[in-house]
């Protein structure tokens, strides 16, 4: 039987909710799908990478400047560049893109069990995950069934810093020692869940690849997922089920 006790998920959105990889879309009607999906994963290399940057420069810039910034980059690497006009553009798009496949069924999953607090947490900017949660015709249907929205620059750090995770919890009421288990982070980007492992937090990570957790820099069963899934769809049954055997 499912446990009723209340279960607070923690759902990251860039890479975890929505597809980073959907934006190749706009970008190849520049420079066509083939190299539209190099500069796409690039794009998303470097975002992330400015942001770990500014975390060990002790440095805080807004997230939709380092994503600007990082697009930038990847066309440079690309030998290829965009007007004003159209960067704007891609960045008003970058806050539609897709769902991945694998996360509709999950909204249906929190509509029927009213125990689970599901909240957005998130590198972005409030403008960006408002928009997101407003205008994307994928995910504004169900924004009502996140009853948070949780952003790291209240903080001015970035994930993986231990300070995000403790904002979190500060803001689901979970900040007491000994909570941090009653919070779990879902996300399909391993330096998150490493980040929030760290501070003792749950955590599901969302394998769409299948090829296994090969994360080694925390070695050891401190450093794995307490929960493995292929996709959003698993979460909340796996979720369930390891709650109702701890």
């Amino acid at each position: 039987m499912a446990s009723q006790k209340e279960i607070i998920l923690a759902f990251d959105v860039y890479g975890t909710l929505l597809s980073t990889e959907s934006i190749a879309r706009q970008l190849a009607e520049h420079f066509g799908q083939e190299k539209a999906g190099s500069i796409a994963q690039e794009w998303r290399k470097y975002q992330l990478e400015y942001t770990w940057r500014l975390n060990s420069m002790q440095k805080y810039e807004p997230f939709s400047d380092v994503t600007r910034k990082s697009l930038k980059n990847a066309l440079a690497d690309a030998g290829v560049s965009l007007n004003d006009g159209d960067t704007e553009n891609l960045m008003k798009a970058y806050n539609t893109l897709n769902l991945f496949p694998d996360v509709p069924p999950v909204f249906d999953h929190l509509k029927s069990n009213p125990h689970i607090n599901a909240v957005i947490f998130s590198n972005g900017t409030s403008p960006m995950i408002n928009a997101s949660l407003s205008q994307s015709p994928d995910l504004s249907p169900h924004a009502s069934l996140f009853r948070k929205v949780v952003l790291v620059e209240a903080v001015k750090r970035y994930k993986p810093d231990p300070e995000v995770y403790s904002h979190l919890r500060r803001e689901v009421g979970k900040a007491e020692k000994g909570e941090e288990k009653d919070v779990w982070l879902i996300s399909g980007n391993p330096f998150d869940v490493v980040g929030a492992n760290s501070v003792g937090m749950r955590t599901c990570w969302v394998d769409r690849a299948g090829k296994g957790w090969a994360d080694r820099l925390v070695e050891g069963e401190a450093g794995k997922p307490t929960v493995i899934v292929k996709g959003l769809h698993e979460v909340v049954s796996k979720i369930e089920e390891f709650v109702s055997k701890a």
